[in-house]
């Protein structure tokens, strides 16, 4: 790593008090999707308080927003998170289930991390464009929704995404690694049925149901499972079943659905089959629906240069030393998930890594992934869906995972809650910052790997990017 980087990354020890504090302050104040106002004020305050320029409101969306720093080309953003999971309030550092509020919200996923990890990765960037004098941009931007509202794909809907040279990010996990392949697209759609209220027992022919009409609806998707392709996905929830009386025809009942494929545009064609469906089920019970679009996101697009970029500074940085304390809190939350081992390792399916990954953890015994598994750079698909696809379509895009929470527990659990103010968590949030810092220095200072990154980038997106937010959309908070 070069002296100036080195300089750069600096800034991140030096206030790291600055950065642990706020991403703790967020985990004791978890807002769920698109409602994220505390955290998204907090960070407009303290990107200015550190120098950079802040526009709020981005796309029309009231909790997404960004802070800028210098000038001219090449302009790198590194994406942040601050959305939280409900259900999942969990004291912090306690072994076992215990709610700070019984049914309240709790940073499942590590997003009070990961805004922050790339608030500091800003931050050395920064510093760097200070010090060196070179032309180029950073912008940090605050991300709502990722949870539940695909905050991305709105705005790569609106073009966000285009002026950027290339994009960065990362998320917390139990092992340390670059993100790789690719992954499914996915739909979200709710439909409202209303019919007309009746006696059941009394006069139920003057009576539709909407509950019916959910319940056929559900008929008719569970048969079209059986036309279409091994990769797609159709999940449901009903979301409002009319009520808590049988003796009375229900008026309202509402289902979500969420349709995934490999490819966005094969997602767009099951959801206008799903639609129909809905179509069906109305004219069968005599009722109406309204269809309300909810979120959509497009498949990843990987970029191998930009992996081998991460891969260096994340060798160069090191994985962070554990303390006995560390590994008292992960060996006790690890214990409390039985069946826990190695997860997440994208190089799990090589054979040859697969073996050197399972020497390593010890077999999976192991309470933290202290260690980085080989660079596994492949267009292989996993199942999941995230709505930093939409950003990869428009400009090229890698991501990082940093140990953040013991090995093989769970995502989106209260053992993640937990963990997320403690020293093991806040030092995969620095390992993090630092991966992200260097990686975007190199991305300024050597334009042979952008022009790498670009052209693969040019390659890969050469069928056009099929955007999976109708145009009249807007985000709904859930």
């Amino acid at each position: 790593m070069r002296e100036d980087t080195v300089r750069a990354l600096s800034v991140i020890e030096e206030h790291a008090a600055f950065f642990r504090e706020m991403a703790d302050e967020i985990w004791e104040n978890p807002e769920l999707s698109l409602k994220e106002y505390r955290a998204a004020e907090l960070y407009c305050g303290k990107l200015r308080e550190l120098g950079f320029t802040v526009t709020e409101n981005l796309c029309e969306i009231p909790t997404a927003f960004c802070g800028s720093f210098g000038s001219g080309r090449p302009v790198i953003g590194i994406l942040g998170e601050f959305d939280a999971l409900s259900g999942l309030s969990q004291k912090a550092g306690a072994t076992e289930p215990a709610p700070v509020r019984t049914g309240g919200n709790g940073h499942g996923c590590g997003h009070n991390l990961l805004g922050v990890g790339s608030l500091a990765a800003a931050c050395a960037v920064k510093a760097w464009l200070e010090k060196s004098g070179r032309p180029g941009t950073v912008i940090f931007f605050g991300c709502p929704g990722e949870e539940g509202g695909a905050g991305k794909a709105f705005m790569a809907r609106d073009g966000l995404w285009k002026k950027l040279d290339a994009a960065l990010c990362w998320h917390p996990s139990d092992v340390n690694q670059v993100k790789t392949g690719t992954n499914n697209s996915s739909i979200q759609v709710l439909y409202k049925f209303t019919g007309k209220a009746a006696h059941a027992a009394g006069d139920p022919y003057n009576g539709r149901s909407a509950l019916d009409a959910v319940e056929l609806m559900n008929v008719g998707v569970q048969f079209l499972r059986e036309h279409v392709t091994d990769d797609c996905r159709i999940h449901y929830a009903i979301t409002d079943a009319g009520g808590v009386s049988p003796n009375v025809v229900q008026a309202k009942a509402s289902v979500l659905y969420m349709v995934r494929a490999n490819k966005v545009a094969d997602s767009v064609k099951l959801q206008a089959r799903v639609d129909d469906i809905a179509r069906g089920a109305a004219l069968m019970t005599g009722t109406e629906f309204e269809r309300v679009f909810i979120d959509g996101t497009a498949e990843l697009l990987p970029n191998f240069a930009i992996e081998q970029a991460l891969y260096r500074n994340l060798e160069e940085s090191g994985v962070p030393d554990y303390s006995p304390e560390d590994l008292e809190l992960a060996a006790a939350l690890k214990a409390s998930y039985p069946g826990s081992g190695i997860s997440g390792v994208y190089g799990m399916r090589d054979p040859a890594i697969a073996k050197t990954v399972r020497t390593l953890s010890q077999d999976g015994k192991k309470p933290v992934n202290d260690f980085i598994p080989p660079l596994y750079s492949t267009t292989q698909f996993s199942p999941g869906s995230t709505d930093v696809g939409d950003v990869s379509w428009l400009t090229p895009t890698s991501q990082i995972e940093t140990v953040c929470w013991p090995a093989g527990v769970p995502g989106h659990s209260w053992q993640i809650v937990a963990c997320g103010k403690s020293e093991l968590a806040h030092k995969g949030m620095f390992l993090a910052a630092k991966v992200l810092a260097g990686t975007a220095v190199d991305l300024l200072s050597d334009g042979a790997l952008l022009a790498r990154a670009r052209a693969e980038f040019e390659e890969r997106s050469a069928g056009g990017y099929v955007c999976p937010i109708e145009q009249d959309a807007v985000p709904i908070a859930l």
